[in-house]
């Protein structure tokens, strides 16, 4: 299924009017009995707090369970969320949302107040959100972030119950796309200030605004339910009586839940997509998601070393990792921005901002780099551990990494697959000698990407700093803003500098080859942000 009416957004006047998002009517009779749709996830549910989500599981759940002032809809293209209609000044500075009446799961009204509590409470320095940095456009961010200026002063206010105003520090026509992204949620003060540090630790102690409200979570199981939230403004839409998510992480016994109808989707490996890609049930998703190496350059080996950096990218052959290890549709990438991520004028970033060396294989050049990267450390040895996630894919990826930078002379490595909660929770402390990652692009635009890797960025854990590409992204960001073409070339020349001081190894981009059963019918698929949309899936008969 696919909605009858996507919302088409586009500037008169200075404003957009949202239309509502509608789907089409289902007979009843073609309706199964049983509304329950059995899910399945590769790793832990981290945590379901907005503003401390980070990842791609959590992000899922917060998206069904919790609604933004806009949502993603198909196609990328937005589509009404609690804001029903907004408008933009022509300076492009001041953001005006206007809200439906809509409430929380408990009953509660969701007011302007709410959005304006969350925003605040994500900005502020103790909480520590990762995603905090979106907000680097929002009037007094920075004071706001590092506890200079008090939360109040940050650029979103309340205008009455139902109509929350932003003020940019400077323009930023992605903006619509970021206020669906679920650190920009709203949030219940009351039920935050309830349960302190244990908010949102487990689905008691949270409240939900969205289509689907969540249950049977401890905060350490791996076991959740999302269940039909009666609360929501749109509730008459949602199909479902329940979402039923597992843990499974051993490919062979996904199969054999799928196969045997326990659950009904499967994203197949290499071997099961071989097998199983003319199936009728077969879906292939392309993902705006790259995954890549970053080598820790907080000390030690790897900082202002380029020639080791440059080895350990020349040593991995990309093209045989996607063909004959994963072999699940990925491809090989040509840098870190994903290809049809943005375009312009018809060509694609991914093109623009192309460097061979970035992504090449040469073993016998990288056996050359190795050895000046050791005699500059002054070594003729050296050991270093890969960190990578427990997943399947995480476990063929470190496996084929380990034999590919042994044949580097003098080179040790052993490798770490940990639950993936554990793996960022490492990551971000530093924890780590090498450690593979992935990003999904919040929304269609290179900069969810760039903005990553500028010496600040909470998500840059290797901490390569590079004073060429911080200004790059920052003129994307601020004088270039509103200039297309120029703001275009600075992300260009940034991704280049990236790639030509080998910051990051960018090892595949992620195709997701799914297996889902004829009788799913609706269920949302984006290649940005969270993946899955379940508001208006629905379970047939057959």
């Amino acid at each position: 299924m696919k909605f009858n009416k996507i919302l088409a957004l586009g500037a008169v006047s200075g404003a957009s009017i949202l239309l509502l998002a509608a789907c089409g009517s289902k007979n009843s009779k073609s309706l199964a009995t049983n509304q329950t749709l059995n899910w399945v996830e590769t790793a832990n549910l981290p945590t379901m707090d907005p503003s401390k989500s980070t990842d791609i599981v959590s992000g899922t759940a917060l998206n069904n369970v919790d609604e933004g002032l806009l949502r993603i809809g198909q196609g990328s293209k937005l589509r009404p969320g609690v804001a029903k209609t907004y408008k933009v000044s022509k300076d492009g500075k001041t953001w005006t949302f206007n809200l439906r009446h809509s409430k929380w799961s408990n009953g509660d009204p969701v007011t302007a107040k709410d959005f304006v509590y969350g925003w605040q409470r994500t900005v502020k320095p103790k909480t520590a959100s990762q995603y905090a940095y979106l907000y680097d456009h929002v009037k007094n961010f920075s004071a706001v972030n590092k506890g200079k200026m008090a939360p109040s002063k940050l650029g979103v206010k309340a205008d009455g119950n139902y109509k929350v105003v932003v003020t940019l520090a400077r323009p930023q026509s992605y903006f619509k796309y970021i206020v669906g992204a679920p650190a920009f949620f709203p949030q219940n003060q009351k039920v935050v200030e309830k349960y302190g540090s244990k908010f949102a630790a487990n689905s008691k102690q949270a409240v939900y605004n969205g289509p689907f409200k969540m249950t049977g979570w401890t905060g350490t199981n791996n076991t959740w339910t999302l269940a039909k939230n009666s609360k929501y403004w749109d509730a008459k839409a949602t199909k479902l009586k329940a979402v039923k998510f597992q843990v499974i992480k051993d490919q062979g016994t996904w199969l054999s839940q799928y196969q045997s109808g326990k659950v009904d989707e499967l994203i197949t490996d290499g071997t099961q997509y071989k097998q199983l890609k003319n199936s009728k049930q077969m879906h292939v998703r392309n993902s705006a998601s790259t995954f890549y190496l970053e080598m820790n350059q907080r000390k030690g080996f790897f900082k202002n070393n380029l020639d080791a950096r440059k080895a350990v990218n020349l040593a991995i052959n990309n093209g045989q990792l996607t063909k004959d290890i994963l072999a699940d549709g990925s491809q090989a990438p040509k840098g870190l921005v994903p290809t049809n991520l943005a375009k312009k004028g018809g060509k694609d970033f991914a093109d623009a901002a192309y460097v061979k060396s970035g992504t090449a294989y040469n073993l016998s050049q990288a056996k050359s780099y190795w050895k000046k990267a050791l005699k500059k450390s002054g070594r003729s040895s050296m050991k270093l551990n890969l960190l990578a996630d427990d997943t399947p894919a995480g476990k063929k990826t470190a496996e084929f990494l380990q034999s590919q930078l042994n044949k580097l002379p003098g080179l040790k490595v052993t490798t770490t697959n940990v639950p993936f909660n554990v793996r960022l929770s490492r990551s971000t402390k530093g924890q780590f000698d090498m450690v593979v990652g992935g990003w999904i692009a919040d929304f269609p635009d290179a900069i969810s990407f760039s903005s990553l890797f500028t010496s600040n960025n909470a998500y840059n854990r290797g901490q390569w700093k590079n004073s060429t590409y911080d200004a790059d992204v920052r003129n994307a960001e601020g004088k270039d803003a509103n200039n297309a073409t120029a703001r275009w070339n600075d992300l260009v020349d940034a991704e280049k500098t990236l790639m030509k001081q080998q910051g990051i190894v960018p090892l595949y981009q992620q195709t997701q080859a799914q297996m889902l059963k004829s009788k799913v019918h609706g269920v949302q698929y984006f290649p940005t942000g969270a993946q899955w949309d379940f508001s208006h899936a629905y379970l047939s008969k057959k």
